[in-house]
């Protein structure tokens, strides 16, 4: 198995651990969607002890990096890691107290960010989180050049990736019955913003 690694890791992994401080419960079972190299699995699910954390992916050489990290650094909360389809109309997991999402919205075809928030409206129960973090547009914040050419950048290598409207992720949140509890700032001009199920 090989492991793989993600810069930018480093630089958000602490920021995310705070976010999460303030807005997960004493304990209950975490489902991280597009879960990666598995690196954040690892360095969060250590962080949180009284949580069982629940890492995904859908591509193949990414749950392989997972279960790579989960052997040689894993604490004993963190899980096996699962195929699990972001867009599929169903998830192979039968729980989850909140769910995270870290730098997939940006990278995959709306559908997945469809998926996500049907997902879990189907999962969480009323109160629970739904955290997502990346790069965002806002109608109200001028989008910095950097992340305006990383979203070029992001077509040109496929056309049904790019950043979100912010506004276009509260309303898939609406339409699943979650509304937006909080905007956090985040390192290079991203955001983690969480959602709670009404």
């Amino acid at each position: 198995m090989t492991k793989k690694y993600a810069p930018a890791t480093l630089r958000n992994r602490e920021p995310i651990r705070e976010v999460l401080s303030d807005e997960l419960g004493q304990d209950g079972v975490l489902l991280e969607i597009a879960a990666g190299t598995g690196e954040h699995a690892v360095y969060l699910s250590r962080a949180f002890p009284d949580w069982q954390w629940q890492p995904t992916d859908p591509d193949a050489d990414a749950l392989a990096s997972i279960a790579a990290w989960r052997a040689e650094d894993g604490p004993p909360n963190l899980l096996p890691p699962v195929r699990l389809d972001a867009s599929a109309s169903e998830w192979p997991v039968a729980r989850a107290d909140a769910i995270l999402c870290v730098n997939m919205t940006h990278i995959s075809p709306i559908a997945a960010s469809e998926g996500l928030f049907a997902g879990a409206g189907r999962l969480l129960s009323s109160g629970a989180p739904l955290l997502i973090y990346g790069p965002f547009i806002e109608a109200d914040v001028q989008t910095s050049a950097s992340n305006m050419q990383f979203d070029e950048s992001l077509k040109a290598r496929d056309p049904s990736w790019g950043l979100r409207e912010l506004a276009w992720l509260d309303g898939l949140a609406a339409a699943e019955g979650f509304h937006r509890t909080a905007r956090h700032a985040m390192p290079a001009n991203n955001l983690t913003v969480v959602y709670r199920k009404t």
